[in-house]
C-alpha cells in the first residue's frame, strides 16, 4: 500500500553555476535576456510546452521561446507539472520528491504536496528523493518559471523504467485548466550535425503527427515524457505547434557531436 508522504526540507539547487549562472544577478539577467530575445508572442489557450534541459548557453534560447509563449501566466495557471527523465538513478516507475520546495538562486518554488500525495495514493508515482537529488531535468526549467510566475506550486516528476501509458496516466491526474504542463527533454545525442538534423526532423514530424510510438530513446532522452504528453493531449483533442528546432551545433557547440533541442506548445 502506498505510504503517506512525509514532507522534507527544500531540494537544493545542484545545476547552478554549471547549467545556468549561479549568482542571483547573473541568473536573473540571463533569463530576462533570453525571454526578451525570444519574441515568441503569447499563444492563447496554451496549456503545455515541451522544452530542452541542457545548459543555457546551448539550449536556453530554445526553452525561452516556449516559456515566452505562456499567456498571462500568473492569472491563468495556479500550478505547474514538470515531467522529465532521470539521468543518474535507475528505478522502476515515476518518482516524486518528499521535499516541500525546490530551490534556485532566485528563491524557492513550493511543491504541491497534496497533489504529490494524491499521486502516491493512486499508485501513480513513488517517493524517491535519490532520483531527484542530482538531476537537472527539472531544475533547469525552474528559473524560467520564476521569471514568468514569480512563484507557483510545482509537481516535479522524474520517470525511470516505465511506460508512456503510465506517464500519461500520471499527467492526466494533475493536469487541469489551471495547470501548466512542462515536458523536459532534449532530442538526439552525440551524432554529427547532419545526422542529428535528420533524426530530429523525423522526431519533430512524429511529435506533430501525435505518432508517439515512432519516438524512442535514441530520439529523445525524455521520450517517455513526450509520448505521455502526446497520448493525453491527443485524448483531449489539443493541437501542437512547433516553436523551435535546432542543435548545439547551431548555438554554442561544434558540429562533430551535437545534441538536439526542440520546443513545442499545446493548445
Amino acid at each position: 500500500m502506498p505510504h503517506k508522504l512525509t514532507a522534507q526540507a527544500s531540494r537544493v539547487a545542484v545545476a547552478a553555476g554549471s547549467f545556468y549562472p549561479g549568482s542571483v544577478a547573473n541568473l536573473s539577467r540571463t533569463v530576462s535576456g533570453l525571454l526578451a530575445s525570444a519574441r515568441s508572442g503569447e499563444r492563447p489557450g496554451l496549456s503545455a510546452i515541451i522544452v530542452p534541459h541542457a545548459g543555457y548557453v546551448y539550449s536556453g534560447s530554445v526553452a525561452a521561446r516556449a516559456f515566452a509563449r505562456v499567456p498571462n501566466a500568473k492569472n491563468r495557471f495556479h500550478r505547474c507539472v514538470i515531467v522529465g527523465p532521470s539521468h543518474f538513478v535507475a528505478f522502476n516507475g515515476i518518482a516524486a520528491p518528499s521535499h516541500i520546495s525546490f530551490a534556485t538562486p532566485l528563491g524557492e518554488l513550493p511543491v504541491d504536496v497534496d497533489a504529490v500525495q494524491a499521486l502516491v495514493s493512486e499508485a501513480r508515482v513513488v517517493i524517491n528523493d535519490a532520483a531527484h537529488e542530482q538531476d537537472h531535468a527539472i531544475e533547469v526549467e525552474l528559473p524560467f518559471l520564476q521569471a514568468i510566475f514569480g512563484t507557483v506550486p510545482i509537481v516535479p516528476l522524474l520517470f525511470g523504467l516505465t511506460s508512456a501509458r503510465a506517464v500519461a496516466a500520471a499527467i492526466a491526474e494533475v493536469w487541469n485548466d489551471k495547470t501548466l504542463l512542462v515536458v523536459s527533454s532534449d532530442l538526439s545525442h552525440y551524432e554529427d550535425y547532419e545526422a542529428a538534423r535528420h533524426r530530429d526532423r523525423r522526431t519533430a514530424e512524429a511529435i506533430e503527427d501525435f505518432d508517439e510510438r515512432a519516438i524512442g530513446p535514441a530520439d529523445a532522452c525524455g521520450h517517455l515524457g513526450i509520448r505521455g504528453a502526446l497520448i493525453e493531449a491527443g485524448r483531449r483533442g489539443l493541437a501542437i505547434q512547433r516553436i523551435a528546432l535546432c542543435n548545439s551545433g547551431d548555438t554554442a557547440g561544434d558540429k562533430h557531436s551535437v545534441v538536439g533541442y526542440g520546443a513545442w506548445d499545446f493548445a
